[in-house]
């Protein structure tokens, strides 16, 4: 299992991305985009989004 992006409600800010312990998060384009293989399902990035579009 990974974390889910909802792509409808990302704004692109990035906080995921600069807080994933295992870089599992990138950009692609203004969307967060979760590498299911690398992550490890620790919810740190779900925590800092301001908008709540990540979940487990």
């Amino acid at each position: 299992m990974a974390v889910k992006v909802d792509t409808d409600t990302c704004i692109g800010c990035g906080a995921c991305v600069a807080t994933c312990p295992v870089q599992a998060l990138s950009m692609e384009g203004d969307k967060a985009k979760v590498d299911a293989e690398l992550c490890v399902d620790c919810g740190a990035c779900i925590g800092v989004c301001p908008v709540n579009a990540l979940s487990l």
